[in-house]
């Protein structure tokens, strides 16, 4: 039975990180489980699928060194989601759901501590929006190397990708239709609309 949910093609997997940058780095077994909200910049290789994901880490997060022993780690991203009521559809028989964009990626980490500076100045760069006036890590002055001696930047391989997009694809164009008109102006219904598309 194939799953109408699960799959996503790359533009839309690198689209979910690019809008949802902030993601869970999770890595360690049992004993030394490890956890991380970090945000993280998608590369992609030639073909414009998602090959890496940059980013930097505290060197005195415990998680850092820990990887540094074992860089195998999965990368949880959530994006857009929301409970779904039966209030927003006229079928009195439709139950309840909750709709959502998510990625897990299972990677291999590499620090990259000769990178760090290109790191954060690119994720400036993607955050502040690029323009003529936005702020870039050059603007702390002395500061910048002073502070940037406490961090490492990082390159998470990707080995394995797991996305699920369960928006609205198995609903009547008249349900799905309701349920956009009640999400009007949130980012899960643009995404809905995507995908519908």
């Amino acid at each position: 039975m194939t799953d109408i949910f699960a799959s996503a093609d790359g533009a839309d997997i690198t689209r979910l990180v690019e809008a949802y940058p902030l993601c869970w780095v999770v890595s360690g077994g049992t004993e030394a489980r490890h956890a991380t909200p970090l945000p993280l910049l998608p590369e992609t290789g030639d073909d414009g699928r998602l090959q890496s994901l940059l980013g930097h880490i505290a060197r005195r997060n415990p998680q850092q060194s820990a990887l540094e022993a074992d860089p195998r780690a999965s990368i949880l991203c959530m994006g857009p989601q929301a409970y779904i009521s039966p209030a927003l559809v006229s079928n009195p028989t439709w139950g309840p759901t909750w709709n959502y964009a998510v990625c897990r990626f299972e990677v291999d980490i590499e620090f990259v501590p000769g990178e760090t500076g290109t790191a954060l100045a690119r994720l400036a760069e993607a955050l502040e929006g690029g323009s003529a006036d936005s702020w870039t890590p050059a603007r702390m002055g002395p500061r910048y190397d002073a502070l940037k001696q406490h961090i490492v930047g990082f390159r998470a391989h990707v080995r394995e990708t797991h996305a699920r997009f369960k928006l609205g694809q198995d609903e009547t164009d008249a349900t799905f239709a309701e349920i956009v008109d009640g999400l009007a102006g949130s980012d899960l219904a643009e995404w809905m609309q995507r995908t519908r598309a």
